[in-house]
């Protein structure tokens, strides 16, 4: 793969095209930092993010939206519920192979930081050197679900699927995949604490103190179980998403954290 600079391309995985997105670096020349958007993300909805992650951090950045988001191929559905560790240990290594990816760093968002640490916990791919976890999910909890069943509300009956289609090219097939998913009756016993027994490398932990979809018991988790140095940051006035509602004390603390490990 070509390293183009701000330039949106597709890689081939599989015979299926995945939008994808670089900044900063290629990985022959710096680390890399590898962004894994939240359920309903995309390449384009990481905003300016990974440009001043590249900025603050002197590293490669890669993003790119999974099967069933952006302007990717559209996946078969419904989803099965362990939609995040085929994701991690099936689709992540061949993206980074594909990358020519060489050392460095995952970063995950929500359902893209649990494929994350499934990754490190399972894979244990030797590049990989810390990850980096922001408003991750282990177990389902009664909040959070309750916070879904709004989400299905609000896009049935409000305007979160047209806001949503600014960004998906099939949107229905981009909110039904993670949905019904999660509102499944099966996902209310889902969980992948057994993954994080394996993580070995440094894991820094990021969520939002008022976060809709997860407690910080998410975050406590972790650090109970994680073999690992582990590090957390519990921002304030921060919902689901801190990198947007906080960027500044997003990008600090993964530089002070990256410059450490």
């Amino acid at each position: 793969m070509d390293w183009l600079v701000g330039a949106p391309f597709f890689l081939d995985v599989d015979g299926v095209r995945l939008e994808a997105r670089c900044w900063g670096p290629s990985p022959s020349e710096a680390a890399s930092i590898v962004l894994l958007h939240e359920g309903l993300g995309c390449v384009e909805l990481w905003r300016d993010f990974p440009e001043q992650l590249a900025r603050y951090t002197g590293m490669g950045v890669f993003a790119y939206s999974r099967q069933g988001y952006g302007r990717s191929d559209p996946c078969d559905l419904p989803r099965p519920i362990d939609y995040m560790n085929s994701e991690a240990m099936d689709v992540l290594p061949k993206v980074l192979d594909a990358i020519g990816f060489r050392r460095g760093t995952l970063l995950g968002h929500s359902d893209g930081a649990s494929i994350a640490a499934i990754h490190a916990g399972k894979v244990k791919d030797a590049p990989i050197r810390n990850i980096i976890l922001m408003a991750p999910h282990f177990f389902t909890e009664p909040g959070g679900l309750a916070s879904i069943h709004a989400a299905r509300k609000a896009y049935e009956t409000g305007n979160l699927r047209e806001k949503l289609a600014r960004y998906h090219q099939n949107v229905d097939n981009s909110f039904l995949g993670w949905n019904d998913a999660w509102l499944n009756s099966e996902f209310e016993h889902w969980n992948i604490e057994d993954v994080l027994p394996g993580i070995e490398v440094p894991v820094m932990a990021i969520q939002g103190a008022d976060d809709q979809y997860g407690t910080i018991g998410q975050i406590d988790v972790i650090e109970a179980k994680a073999s690992g140095p582990f590090a957390r940051q519990i921002l304030p006035d921060c919902r689901h998403s801190p990198h947007i509602d906080q960027p500044a004390l997003v990008l600090g603390a993964i530089k002070a954290f990256l410059g450490r490990h």
